[in-house]
């Protein structure tokens, strides 16, 4: 049953307003997921005024969905209404190791969110990372009863065409203009395996993917916007989406951004290290600063993103209020 967002009215009750991590925060600390909502929500909010067709779609942190971060709570409906995708990770495969099948336990936890999701009229992305071609077709035939777009990944890298299954699943020879007409996906968004540019440009244009998930910059230059053109036609001549990888709630020291002085002398905003990703450091990502970096100017990334032509932007790290959780902010 779709949800009528026009309808929900949201209880103003302080309860209803905290999410489950925060209900117990003093007085100095924050509302750390309502703090991502709103990051999300004013992203979504730049992209629209310049292209109202622009994707916005966050992975992991299904939580959001609802105030109480329950998922039978009340419907976020400004974060809803701001995004048009929900990706996921691990749904069946990887959630507790590579080609590993993720526990029934933790499928039933996350499953809720993503109907309800659907239910709102967002679609679902998963990517599963497994090898093994029993668990390969299992996670695409798992999705599909679902109603969820599936991408089964064999690197977690994220670096590689998969060899298996040779054509994407639900292989078509449709024109996918939105993204409820996806039927599969690419998510590659390292491009080390390739030698350069062209024949990583290549090997995405001969592929059939309904829609690819790819980085704005190959080394240190963003794609340009014939070049992102180029790949909006798929092999068969079927037309697909390009999405842009973002990370906005952690910083990486490969970006444009980043300033070397940074090691020693960082932004307040610019927190430790991240010990599982080198490279990439957390981030008090409510700080006006960071988000000046993210949106709302010329140099900003998204406006980058927007320049290139891309159809919309995969948002990472929306799950980066989990640790400030655990944390005391301020």
């Amino acid at each position: 049953m779709k949800i009528n967002l026009l309808l929900i009215t949201i209880p103003l009750t302080l309860t209803a307003l905290m999410s489950p991590g925060c209900q117990h925060l003093q007085p100095n600390q924050r509302d750390c997921r309502e703090d991502m909502r709103q990051f999300v929500q004013k992203i979504s909010a730049y992209t629209q005024k310049i292209n109202p067709d622009f994707l916005i779609i966050p992975q992991n942190g299904q939580e959001l969905l609802t105030i109480d971060g329950t998922d039978t709570g009340t419907p976020a409906i400004a974060y809803i209404k701001a995004i048009h995708g929900l990706g996921r990770e691990d749904l069946f495969y990887g959630y507790d190791g590579d080609n590993i099948p993720t526990p029934e336990s933790v499928r039933n936890r996350i499953i809720p969110f993503l109907n309800l999701a659907e239910s709102c009229g967002i679609e679902v992305l998963v990517i599963d990372y497994c090898s093994t071609r029993t668990f390969v077709d299992n996670s695409n035939l798992q999705n599909t009863r679902h109603g969820y777009i599936s991408f089964v990944a064999d690197h977690r890298e994220l670096d590689n065409i998969p060899a298996y299954p040779p054509e994407p699943h639900r292989v078509n020879a449709s024109d996918i203009t939105t993204l409820k007409q996806a039927q599969n996906f690419l998510c590659l968004i390292n491009h080390g395996a390739f030698r350069d540019k062209t024949a990583f440009l290549n090997a995405l244009s001969a592929t059939n993917y309904d829609l690819l998930i790819i980085d704005l910059f190959y080394d240190t230059l963003p794609l340009t916007a014939d070049e992102i053109a180029r790949l909006k036609t798929k092999a068969n001549g079927g037309r697909r989406l390009i999405l842009s990888y973002l990370s906005i709630g952690e910083a990486e020291d490969y970006r444009y951004y980043w300033r070397p002085e940074w090691q020693q002398n960082p932004p307040d905003w610019l927190l430790e290290q991240n010990p599982d990703w080198p490279g990439n450091y957390r981030v008090k990502y409510w700080d006006p600063q960071w988000q000046k970096i993210i949106y709302g100017n010329d140099n900003s990334y998204v406006k980058k993103i927007l320049t290139a032509g891309f159809d919309g932007i995969y948002l990472d790290l929306i799950d980066a209020f989990e640790y400030f959780e655990q944390h005391e902010t301020q």
